[in-house]
Order: C-alpha cells, then sequence, then structure tokens
C-alpha cells in the first residue's frame, strides 16, 4: 500500500508594485535578472531545503495585504519586497502584524544609497529581520536566513 505524502510546509515570496519589470526597468539599479529567475532560484533553493515556495506579484496594495493575511493561514514565513509600499503602506505593516508568520522584508537596491524617502520602512519593525542592497541575491539571502530561523524556532 503507497503511503500519503505530507505536503511541503509552504513559503510564501510576495513581490510588490513594479518588480514584475525586473530585467528591464532600471537595470543600473534593479539588475539585469528578471522575476521569473528569481522564482525559479527560489523556488528550487525551497525545495532543497524541504519547502514550497509560493510567488506571487501584485501592484495592487490591498492585494498583497490579502495574501499575507492567507499567509499567516498557510504559510510558516514570508519574504516580502513591498516595493515603494514599504515606505508607505500602514496597512501592509499591520498586515504583517496581524500574524504570527515570521516576515523578511527584502530588496534588490541598497535603500540607504538611494532617496532619502526610502530610507523609512514601515515593514521592517514587524519583520524578523531586512535583507537589502545583494541585487537578486537579496531574495537568496533572505531565503537562508528566514529557513535558519525555522529551523531553529519553528516545529515545521
Amino acid at each position: 500500500m503507497a503511503s500519503k505524502r505530507q505536503p511541503l510546509p509552504q513559503i510564501w515570496v510576495l513581490h510588490g508594485p513594479n518588480l514584475n519589470l525586473l530585467g528591464q526597468r532600471e537595470t543600473d539599479i534593479y539588475g539585469r535578472e528578471d522575476l521569473k529567475s528569481i522564482n525559479s532560484t527560489l523556488g528550487q533553493a525551497g525545495k532543497a531545503a524541504g519547502y514550497r515556495v509560493v510567488c506571487r506579484q501584485s501592484n495592487h496594495e490591498g492585494e498583497l495585504v490579502d495574501w499575507v493575511q492567507q499567509a499567516h493561514k498557510k504559510a510558516v514565513g514570508i519574504l516580502l519586497n513591498g516595493a515603494a509600499y514599504t515606505h508607505t503602506s500602514v496597512a501592509l505593516r499591520d498586515a504583517i502584524a496581524a500574524g504570527d508568520c515570521p516576515c523578511v522584508e527584502v530588496h534588490l537596491s541598497n535603500v540607504y544609497k538611494r532617496e532619502p524617502f526610502r530610507h523609512g520602512s514601515f515593514l521592517a519593525p514587524v519583520c524578523l529581520g531586512v535583507v537589502s542592497g545583494l541585487g537578486a541575491a537579496s531574495y537568496t539571502a533572505a531565503l537562508h536566513g528566514l529557513l535558519s530561523h525555522l529551523s531553529r524556532y519553528d516545529d515545521t
């Protein structure tokens, strides 16, 4: 008799506005790697660690809020690149704070080398950590940090 496999625990990767344009938009700041490639790399790394990585992108604040709320019920961790909403969205901040799913804030660029309005984050105070400035590798570093946290503190 075949045994049923337990589904892999999920890590959700949520990409905010304009990240669908990666590889085309301001490549001097964001690099040439596109979102599909980043998602593929994360999926492979997650699978190797025993997790299913679910990636989503939206240009709409409310949709990102909905996904964060859903992730609290379905995922064991979140990687979130809120993009411009990082600096403006109390709603996204409150959605993160409303649950107990650890969240890592991610940015491709070093926000502190950019315009002053990008230096502040509504999300960072309610996130496990922030990874910024490593290009596409920011996501991989954030995933490894989240996995390390989960292996120490969660029963996944």
